[in-house]
């Protein structure tokens, strides 16, 4: 849903109540894990900390949704569940424009607790501008020690607007991959 002014918190809830319901836009689930044809799959893998407590604060900022930290996105409700099923709206500012784009988390990596990878993947709703999925994950390399923040999408365009503006779209999700990487920099050296 496109918007000349930023929708208000009710039209956020109701656009938010509506997304429950409604199916992905895409198939299979696991999209974003390979290289589907006739989607753009871009990834962007940045270290951003170094041992066990900086895989440890990367996994809470995970958690806690740091890599949307960035001035001209959020997120509703602040704090989902990282649980699959549940469903999340975005709200993005870009030239001018508002927009309101519905996703579903599809599955989780890791656990949590144990292992060295962590993170979700969410796939867009039929009320999203884009059809596909992304993938976002912390890894904890055990012989450098090096943790790296990941995040990969397989995507198309599927609004009228995301179509025509394909071009402007690839060049926002890009922004999006470097000031997610930033975001989750940013937290962990907190």
């Amino acid at each position: 849903m496109f918007c000349l002014r930023r929708p208000s918190q009710l039209a956020v809830d109701r656009f938010a109540a509506r997304s429950q319901e409604l199916p992905l836009s895409y198939a299979p689930i696991g999209l974003a894990q390979g290289e589907p044809a006739g989607y753009d799959v871009a990834q962007t893998v940045v270290p951003i900390g170094r041992g066990r407590a900086d895989f440890e604060r990367a996994k809470a900022a995970m958690a806690a949704w740091k890599p949307f930290d960035i001035e001209w996105v959020a997120i509703a409700p602040r704090s989902p569940s990282l649980s699959s099923g549940t469903v999340v709206t975005l709200l993005v500012h870009h030239l001018g424009i508002w927009s309101l784009n519905g996703c579903r988390i599809v599955y989780g990596i890791g656990d949590g607790e144990h292992g060295l990878t962590f993170g979700f993947a969410y796939g867009t709703l039929t009320n999203h501008a884009e059809s596909g999925e992304e993938i976002f994950a912390v890894s904890l390399d055990e012989a450098s020690e090096e943790v790296t923040y990941r995040i990969r999408a397989a995507s198309k365009p599927r609004a009228l607007l995301a179509r025509i503006g394909s071009p402007f779209a690839r060049s926002l999700q890009a922004r999006f991959r470097r000031e997610s990487a930033a975001a989750m920099t940013r937290a962990v050296r907190a």
